[in-house]
């Protein structure tokens, strides 16, 4: 799918959500990465392959980082 220099992570990259975005639909909570992965917007991930991955997001409020 990628066809820019440097290539973006594949799908199956542990940095997969690094790649490029193609589609970007904040109104319905999602946005396609050139590498065919779909990222939403609770952090779950539906890859090319039709594998689920689960939200990964800080539950914990104490470890978010703010800027000063």
């Amino acid at each position: 799918m990628c066809q820019h220099q440097p290539p973006c992570p594949t799908a199956n990259s542990a940095d997969r959500e690094s790649a490029r975005l193609v589609a970007h639909h904040p109104e319905q909570g999602w946005s396609l990465l050139c590498n065919g992965v779909v990222l939403f917007e609770d952090t779950g991930e539906l890859l090319p392959d039709g594998q689920i991955i689960a939200p990964h997001r800080l539950l914990d409020g104490s470890r978010v980082m703010t800027a000063a």
